[in-house]
């Protein structure tokens, strides 16, 4: 026996509140992470350049590549990600590319505060495009712009 259609309809709203709360802390950590990994060839001082940018340069290839659209558009996000060739990440998460200067601002006392140890989270918001495809065919499902605060308890 399945629940009636409004129960459904219900607990898919709820799943879909969650899933987006648990995306948006995601965003907010993964950029928390990835900035900091900027940073973790054991500095003296937290924020500061390190010869290990791998993580950061990753960063900066999945979530601020050159050629992003502006538009939420499907069409012209599913023609860009099949261009990087990212058909196999069903969520994906970009930033505005004027947004590259308090990205790298975010290692400086300016844009950045320490979390922990070297690693350093954003005191401004970020603007962010998420786009969701079907996993294999970049059939896009779901194109939204999102802001993420950055966490006041930090």
């Amino acid at each position: 026996m399945g629940q009636e259609p409004e129960a459904r309809n219900v607990c898919c709203q709820i799943k879909d509140r969650v899933g987006m709360a648990a995306h948006r802390a995601l965003v907010s950590l993964a950029l928390c992470l990835l900035l900091g990994e900027q940073t973790s060839g054991k500095n003296d001082a937290p924020c500061q350049p390190s010869k290990w940018n791998n993580g950061y340069n990753r960063f900066l290839k999945r979530h601020l590549p050159s050629g992003a659209p502006s538009s939420v558009d499907h069409n012209e996000w599913e023609k860009f990600i099949k261009s990087l060739g990212g058909c196999d990440r069903p969520t994906q998460s970009f930033l505005r590319p004027e947004d590259l200067d308090r990205v790298r601002g975010v290692c400086s006392e300016k844009g950045g505060k320490v979390f922990k140890d070297n690693l350093c989270i954003s005191q401004q918001p970020f603007t962010f495009v998420t786009v969701r495809s079907t996993p294999g065919t970049c059939g896009i499902r779901k194109v939204e712009r999102g802001k993420e605060a950055p966490d006041p308890g930090l």
